[in-house]
Protein backbone atom coordinates (compact mmCIF):
# COMPACT_ATOMS: atom_id res chain seq x y z
CA UNK A 1 0.00 0.00 0.00
CA UNK A 2 2.77 2.43 0.85
CA UNK A 3 5.93 3.55 -0.77
CA UNK A 4 8.56 2.95 1.76
CA UNK A 5 10.42 3.90 4.83
CA UNK A 6 9.40 7.33 6.11
CA UNK A 7 8.92 6.52 9.76
CA UNK A 8 8.50 10.14 10.81
CA UNK A 9 5.36 10.30 12.91
CA UNK A 10 2.98 12.81 11.33
CA UNK A 11 2.13 14.80 14.45
CA UNK A 12 0.99 18.32 15.08
CA UNK A 13 4.57 19.58 15.40
CA UNK A 14 5.29 18.49 11.84
CA UNK A 15 2.70 20.96 10.52
CA UNK A 16 4.69 23.96 11.76
CA UNK A 17 7.24 25.46 9.34
CA UNK A 18 10.12 24.30 11.53
CA UNK A 19 8.54 20.90 12.02
CA UNK A 20 8.14 20.43 8.27
CA UNK A 21 11.74 21.52 7.68
CA UNK A 22 13.04 19.02 10.22
CA UNK A 23 10.81 16.31 8.72
CA UNK A 24 12.43 16.73 5.29
CA UNK A 25 15.94 16.92 6.70
CA UNK A 26 15.29 13.73 8.67
CA UNK A 27 14.03 12.02 5.53
CA UNK A 28 17.16 13.11 3.66
CA UNK A 29 19.51 11.98 6.40
CA UNK A 30 17.83 8.75 7.51
CA UNK A 31 15.37 7.49 4.90
CA UNK A 32 16.48 8.14 1.30
CA UNK A 33 20.26 8.21 1.49
CA UNK A 34 20.55 5.72 -1.36
CA UNK A 35 18.96 8.22 -3.78
CA UNK A 36 21.20 11.30 -4.12
CA UNK A 37 18.54 13.22 -6.05
CA UNK A 38 15.95 12.79 -3.31
CA UNK A 39 18.52 13.76 -0.68
CA UNK A 40 19.25 16.97 -2.60
CA UNK A 41 15.57 17.71 -3.22
CA UNK A 42 14.71 17.24 0.45
CA UNK A 43 17.41 19.72 1.45
CA UNK A 44 16.12 22.21 -1.11
CA UNK A 45 12.47 21.74 -0.13
CA UNK A 46 13.40 22.23 3.53
CA UNK A 47 14.40 25.79 2.58
CA UNK A 48 11.11 26.49 0.76
CA UNK A 49 8.32 27.04 3.29
CA UNK A 50 5.77 27.73 0.55
CA UNK A 51 6.45 24.32 -1.01
CA UNK A 52 6.24 22.59 2.37
CA UNK A 53 2.78 24.02 2.98
CA UNK A 54 1.54 21.93 0.05
CA UNK A 55 1.46 19.00 2.47
CA UNK A 56 -1.18 20.79 4.54
CA UNK A 57 -3.75 19.67 1.95
CA UNK A 58 -2.97 15.98 2.54
CA UNK A 59 -4.72 13.79 5.11
CA UNK A 60 -2.88 13.95 8.41
CA UNK A 61 -1.42 10.44 8.10
CA UNK A 62 -0.11 11.24 4.61
CA UNK A 63 1.71 14.46 5.50
CA UNK A 64 5.11 12.97 4.79
CA UNK A 65 8.03 13.95 2.55
CA UNK A 66 7.62 10.99 0.21
CA UNK A 67 4.14 12.21 -0.81
CA UNK A 68 5.43 15.57 -2.04
CA UNK A 69 8.41 13.89 -3.71
CA UNK A 70 6.05 11.50 -5.50
CA UNK A 71 3.85 14.38 -6.67
CA UNK A 72 6.89 16.10 -8.19
CA UNK A 73 8.09 12.81 -9.72
CA UNK A 74 4.67 12.25 -11.31
CA UNK A 75 4.93 15.58 -13.11
CA UNK A 76 8.34 14.56 -14.43
CA UNK A 77 7.02 11.18 -15.62
CA UNK A 78 4.12 13.01 -17.29
CA UNK A 79 6.59 15.09 -19.29
CA UNK A 80 5.94 18.32 -17.41
CA UNK A 81 9.15 18.50 -15.38
CA UNK A 82 11.05 20.84 -17.69
CA UNK A 83 14.75 21.10 -16.81
CA UNK A 84 14.13 19.01 -13.68
CA UNK A 85 13.71 15.91 -15.87
CA UNK A 86 17.41 15.99 -16.65
CA UNK A 87 18.10 14.91 -13.06
CA UNK A 88 15.62 12.01 -13.00
CA UNK A 89 17.08 8.65 -14.13
CA UNK A 90 13.51 7.31 -14.34
CA UNK A 91 13.02 9.35 -17.54
CA UNK A 92 16.57 8.97 -18.83
CA UNK A 93 18.11 11.92 -16.99
CA UNK A 94 21.78 11.53 -16.10
CA UNK A 95 22.58 14.83 -14.44
CA UNK A 96 23.76 14.66 -10.82
CA UNK A 97 22.50 17.24 -8.32
CA UNK A 98 24.34 20.51 -8.89
CA UNK A 99 23.94 24.25 -8.45
CA UNK A 100 21.29 24.44 -11.17
CA UNK A 101 18.95 21.96 -9.46
CA UNK A 102 17.37 24.63 -7.25
CA UNK A 103 16.25 26.72 -10.22
CA UNK A 104 14.91 23.65 -12.03
CA UNK A 105 12.93 22.66 -8.93
CA UNK A 106 11.53 26.17 -8.49
CA UNK A 107 10.48 26.30 -12.14
CA UNK A 108 8.62 22.98 -11.85
CA UNK A 109 6.96 23.98 -8.58
CA UNK A 110 5.80 27.28 -10.11
CA UNK A 111 4.48 25.80 -13.38
CA UNK A 112 2.95 22.67 -11.90
CA UNK A 113 1.75 24.07 -8.58
CA UNK A 114 -1.92 23.25 -9.22
CA UNK A 115 -1.26 19.68 -10.35
CA UNK A 116 1.23 18.97 -7.56
CA UNK A 117 -1.23 20.32 -4.99
CA UNK A 118 -4.01 18.15 -6.45
CA UNK A 119 -1.85 15.03 -6.16
CA UNK A 120 -0.90 15.84 -2.58
CA UNK A 121 -4.53 16.43 -1.64
CA UNK A 122 -6.03 13.48 -3.49
CA UNK A 123 -3.36 10.77 -3.69
CA UNK A 124 -1.51 8.66 -1.17
CA UNK A 125 1.91 7.04 -1.27
CA UNK A 126 0.49 3.64 -2.07
CA UNK A 127 2.35 1.28 -4.27
CA UNK A 128 3.18 -2.38 -4.41
CA UNK A 129 6.85 -2.98 -3.78
CA UNK A 130 7.26 -6.46 -5.21
CA UNK A 131 10.80 -6.55 -3.83
CA UNK A 132 9.12 -7.45 -0.54
CA UNK A 133 7.86 -10.60 -2.22
CA UNK A 134 11.41 -11.97 -1.92
CA UNK A 135 10.63 -12.31 1.78
CA UNK A 136 6.90 -12.96 1.41
CA UNK A 137 7.37 -16.06 -0.79
CA UNK A 138 9.61 -18.04 1.62
CA UNK A 139 7.38 -17.00 4.52
CA UNK A 140 4.29 -18.27 2.73
CA UNK A 141 6.16 -21.55 2.34
CA UNK A 142 6.78 -21.54 6.10
CA UNK A 143 3.11 -20.85 6.79
CA UNK A 144 2.11 -23.81 4.63
CA UNK A 145 4.65 -26.02 6.39
CA UNK A 146 3.65 -24.81 9.88
CA UNK A 147 -0.06 -25.38 9.23
CA UNK A 148 0.06 -28.77 7.56
CA UNK A 149 1.21 -28.05 4.00
CA UNK A 150 -2.28 -27.10 2.90
CA UNK A 151 -3.00 -24.88 -0.12
CA UNK A 152 -3.11 -21.20 0.76
CA UNK A 153 -5.72 -18.51 0.30
CA UNK A 154 -3.97 -15.12 0.23
CA UNK A 155 -5.50 -11.75 1.08
CA UNK A 156 -3.32 -8.68 0.52
CA UNK A 157 -4.64 -6.15 3.04
CA UNK A 158 -3.98 -2.67 1.65
CA UNK A 159 -3.10 -4.09 -1.74
CA UNK A 160 -2.97 -0.97 -3.92
CA UNK A 161 -2.85 -2.49 -7.45
CA UNK A 162 -2.59 -6.06 -6.15
CA UNK A 163 0.92 -6.78 -7.46
CA UNK A 164 1.83 -8.82 -4.37
CA UNK A 165 -0.91 -11.27 -5.35
CA UNK A 166 1.45 -12.49 -8.07
CA UNK A 167 4.10 -13.53 -5.55
CA UNK A 168 4.38 -17.03 -7.04
CA UNK A 169 4.93 -15.58 -10.54
CA UNK A 170 8.16 -13.75 -9.63
CA UNK A 171 11.68 -15.11 -9.21
CA UNK A 172 13.98 -14.51 -6.22
CA UNK A 173 17.67 -14.91 -5.53
CA UNK A 174 18.99 -15.13 -1.98
CA UNK A 175 22.71 -15.31 -2.61
CA UNK A 176 23.29 -18.60 -4.42
CA UNK A 177 19.76 -19.86 -3.68
CA UNK A 178 16.99 -19.22 -6.23
CA UNK A 179 13.28 -19.79 -5.70
CA UNK A 180 9.91 -18.75 -7.04
CA UNK A 181 8.95 -18.79 -10.71
CA UNK A 182 11.23 -20.23 -13.41
CA UNK A 183 13.69 -17.86 -15.06
CA UNK A 184 11.96 -16.65 -18.22
CA UNK A 185 11.76 -13.51 -20.33
CA UNK A 186 9.36 -11.07 -18.69
CA UNK A 187 9.56 -12.66 -15.24
CA UNK A 188 10.48 -10.07 -12.60
CA UNK A 189 13.52 -11.05 -10.59
CA UNK A 190 14.47 -9.75 -7.15
CA UNK A 191 17.96 -10.09 -5.69
CA UNK A 192 17.86 -10.27 -1.90
CA UNK A 193 21.18 -10.25 -0.03
CA UNK A 194 21.20 -12.82 2.83
CA UNK A 195 22.48 -10.88 5.86
CA UNK A 196 25.22 -12.78 7.72
CA UNK A 197 24.81 -15.54 5.13
CA UNK A 198 21.41 -16.64 6.43
CA UNK A 199 19.19 -17.95 3.64
CA UNK A 200 15.45 -18.60 3.90
CA UNK A 201 14.51 -21.87 5.60
CA UNK A 202 14.04 -24.64 3.06
CA UNK A 203 10.32 -25.39 2.70
CA UNK A 204 8.36 -26.83 -0.26
CA UNK A 205 6.82 -24.19 -2.51
CA UNK A 206 3.22 -23.57 -1.47
CA UNK A 207 0.18 -23.61 -3.74
CA UNK A 208 -2.06 -20.54 -3.74
CA UNK A 209 -5.61 -21.60 -4.55
CA UNK A 210 -7.35 -18.30 -3.89
CA UNK A 211 -6.27 -14.67 -3.74
CA UNK A 212 -7.87 -11.31 -3.09
CA UNK A 213 -6.66 -7.76 -2.68
CA UNK A 214 -8.55 -5.17 -0.63
CA UNK A 215 -7.79 -1.48 -0.29
CA UNK A 216 -9.72 1.69 0.59
CA UNK A 217 -8.52 3.18 -2.72
CA UNK A 218 -7.34 0.37 -4.99
CA UNK A 219 -5.49 1.07 -8.21
CA UNK A 220 -6.77 -0.24 -11.53
CA UNK A 221 -3.83 -1.77 -13.40
CA UNK A 222 -5.62 -0.88 -16.65
CA UNK A 223 -5.60 2.86 -15.79
CA UNK A 224 -2.39 4.39 -17.16
CA UNK A 225 -2.67 7.58 -15.09
CA UNK A 226 -3.07 5.50 -11.93
CA UNK A 227 -0.07 3.34 -12.84
CA UNK A 228 1.97 6.48 -13.53
CA UNK A 229 1.24 7.58 -9.96
CA UNK A 230 2.49 4.23 -8.66
CA UNK A 231 5.64 4.63 -10.75
CA UNK A 232 6.03 8.10 -9.25
CA UNK A 233 6.05 6.52 -5.79
CA UNK A 234 9.15 4.55 -6.79
CA UNK A 235 12.45 6.30 -6.26
CA UNK A 236 13.80 7.73 -9.51
CA UNK A 237 17.32 6.30 -9.31
CA UNK A 238 16.17 2.67 -9.19
CA UNK A 239 15.52 1.72 -12.80
CA UNK A 240 15.64 -2.00 -12.02
CA UNK A 241 12.80 -1.52 -9.56
CA UNK A 242 10.84 0.42 -12.19
CA UNK A 243 11.37 -2.36 -14.73
CA UNK A 244 10.16 -5.11 -12.42
CA UNK A 245 7.17 -2.97 -11.46
CA UNK A 246 6.15 -2.78 -15.12
CA UNK A 247 6.70 -6.53 -15.56
CA UNK A 248 4.59 -7.31 -12.51
CA UNK A 249 1.81 -4.98 -13.68
CA UNK A 250 1.72 -6.87 -16.99
CA UNK A 251 1.38 -10.19 -15.13
CA UNK A 252 -1.40 -8.92 -12.88
CA UNK A 253 -3.28 -7.39 -15.81
CA UNK A 254 -3.25 -10.75 -17.57
CA UNK A 255 -4.22 -12.77 -14.50
CA UNK A 256 -7.24 -10.71 -13.47
CA UNK A 257 -7.01 -11.48 -9.76
CA UNK A 258 -9.77 -9.67 -7.86
CA UNK A 259 -8.94 -6.38 -6.18
CA UNK A 260 -11.80 -4.79 -4.26
CA UNK A 261 -12.46 -1.36 -2.88
CA UNK A 262 -13.17 -1.57 0.85
CA UNK A 263 -13.47 1.60 2.96
CA UNK A 264 -12.95 -0.61 6.02
CA UNK A 265 -10.53 -3.27 4.84
CA UNK A 266 -10.75 -5.18 8.12
CA UNK A 267 -14.52 -5.58 7.67
CA UNK A 268 -13.83 -7.39 4.38
CA UNK A 269 -11.82 -10.20 5.99
CA UNK A 270 -14.53 -12.38 7.52
CA UNK A 271 -16.86 -12.27 4.48
CA UNK A 272 -13.85 -13.41 2.43
CA UNK A 273 -13.14 -16.24 4.87
CA UNK A 274 -16.74 -17.41 4.50
CA UNK A 275 -16.23 -17.90 0.74
CA UNK A 276 -13.17 -20.14 1.00
CA UNK A 277 -13.17 -23.86 0.34
CA UNK A 278 -12.55 -26.21 3.23
CA UNK A 279 -8.96 -27.35 3.52
CA UNK A 280 -7.22 -24.11 2.53
CA UNK A 281 -5.12 -22.06 4.93
CA UNK A 282 -6.13 -18.37 4.88
CA UNK A 283 -3.27 -15.87 5.10
CA UNK A 284 -3.86 -12.15 5.62
CA UNK A 285 -0.81 -10.10 4.67
CA UNK A 286 -0.06 -6.42 5.19
CA UNK A 287 3.13 -4.51 4.39
CA UNK A 288 3.76 -0.89 5.33
CA UNK A 289 0.04 -0.32 5.82
CA UNK A 290 -0.38 -0.05 9.58
CA UNK A 291 2.25 2.71 9.73
CA UNK A 292 -0.42 4.95 8.21
CA UNK A 293 -3.03 4.20 10.88
CA UNK A 294 -3.60 6.64 13.72
CA UNK A 295 -2.16 5.13 16.93
CA UNK A 296 -5.53 4.26 18.51
CA UNK A 297 -6.84 2.73 15.28
CA UNK A 298 -3.64 0.72 14.89
CA UNK A 299 -3.86 -0.67 18.42
CA UNK A 300 -7.50 -1.63 17.87
CA UNK A 301 -6.64 -3.31 14.56
CA UNK A 302 -3.83 -5.35 16.10
CA UNK A 303 -6.12 -6.55 18.90
CA UNK A 304 -8.88 -7.42 16.43
CA UNK A 305 -6.46 -9.35 14.20
CA UNK A 306 -5.10 -11.36 17.12
CA UNK A 307 -8.63 -12.33 18.11
CA UNK A 308 -9.52 -13.20 14.52
CA UNK A 309 -6.46 -15.42 14.18
CA UNK A 310 -7.48 -17.41 17.23
CA UNK A 311 -11.17 -17.55 16.37
CA UNK A 312 -10.98 -18.33 12.64
CA UNK A 313 -7.61 -20.09 12.33
CA UNK A 314 -6.06 -17.64 9.91
CA UNK A 315 -2.35 -16.85 9.61
CA UNK A 316 -1.55 -13.14 9.89
CA UNK A 317 1.68 -12.00 8.28
CA UNK A 318 2.60 -8.39 9.06
CA UNK A 319 5.58 -6.56 7.56
CA UNK A 320 5.86 -3.08 9.06
CA UNK A 321 8.48 -0.68 10.34
CA UNK A 322 10.51 -1.17 13.51
CA UNK A 323 8.12 1.01 15.50
CA UNK A 324 5.36 -1.62 15.33
CA UNK A 325 6.40 -4.39 17.71
CA UNK A 326 3.97 -7.31 17.74
CA UNK A 327 6.28 -9.29 20.01
CA UNK A 328 9.49 -8.82 22.02
CA UNK A 329 11.96 -6.32 20.57
CA UNK A 330 14.51 -8.18 18.45
CA UNK A 331 18.17 -8.36 19.37
CA UNK A 332 20.52 -5.78 17.88
CA UNK A 333 22.35 -7.08 14.83
CA UNK A 334 25.88 -6.03 13.84
CA UNK A 335 26.73 -5.05 10.29
CA UNK A 336 27.70 -7.88 7.99
CA UNK A 337 29.89 -5.64 5.84
CA UNK A 338 27.23 -5.03 3.20
CA UNK A 339 24.33 -3.92 5.41
CA UNK A 340 25.08 -1.41 8.17
CA UNK A 341 24.01 -1.81 11.78
CA UNK A 342 21.88 1.33 11.38
CA UNK A 343 20.03 -0.19 8.41
CA UNK A 344 19.45 -3.38 10.38
CA UNK A 345 18.11 -1.39 13.32
CA UNK A 346 15.57 0.24 11.00
CA UNK A 347 14.54 -2.97 9.22
CA UNK A 348 11.04 -3.95 8.22
CA UNK A 349 9.94 -6.57 10.77
CA UNK A 350 8.07 -9.64 9.53
CA UNK A 351 5.78 -11.01 12.26
CA UNK A 352 3.78 -14.22 11.85
CA UNK A 353 0.76 -14.71 14.11
CA UNK A 354 -0.86 -18.15 14.30
CA UNK A 355 -3.49 -19.68 16.60
CA UNK A 356 -2.06 -20.65 19.98
CA UNK A 357 -2.71 -23.77 22.01
CA UNK A 358 -3.29 -21.77 25.19
CA UNK A 359 -6.30 -19.91 23.83
CA UNK A 360 -4.36 -16.86 22.63
CA UNK A 361 -2.69 -16.19 19.30
CA UNK A 362 1.09 -16.55 19.27
CA UNK A 363 3.34 -14.17 17.37
CA UNK A 364 6.93 -14.78 16.28
CA UNK A 365 9.42 -12.65 14.39
CA UNK A 366 10.40 -14.59 11.28
CA UNK A 367 12.56 -12.11 9.35
CA UNK A 368 13.86 -8.56 9.08
CA UNK A 369 14.40 -6.95 5.71
CA UNK A 370 15.12 -3.86 3.70
CA UNK A 371 11.73 -2.25 2.98
CA UNK A 372 12.23 -2.89 -0.75
CA UNK A 373 13.53 -6.44 -0.32
CA UNK A 374 17.19 -5.76 -1.10
CA UNK A 375 18.35 -7.76 1.92
CA UNK A 376 16.87 -10.00 4.57
CA UNK A 377 17.89 -11.52 7.85
CA UNK A 378 16.08 -14.75 8.76
CA UNK A 379 15.40 -15.30 12.44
Amino acid sequence: MTHGTDATAPGEASATPDGRRRQFLHFADRECGEDPLYVALCHLLALRPAALTLLDAAPRTQQRPNLLLAAIHERVLHGAGGALAGYFPSVGGDRMPDAALAAALDDCLDREHVNIQAHVAGRSTQTNEIGRCAVLWPLLAQVAADTGARPLALMDFGCSAGLNLGVDHYRYRHGDVACGAPEEVGTPEVDCHPVHGRRPPACPAPRIDSRLGVDPTPVDVHDEAALRWLRACLWPHDRARMRRFDQAADIVRGAGWPVRQAPDAYAAIEPWLDTLDAGVQPVVFNSWVLAYFEPEARAAHVAAMRALVQRRGIAWLSAEGPGLLLGPAPAVLPSDGMVSADELANATLWWLTLPGAAGAARTTLRARSHPHGRWAHWE
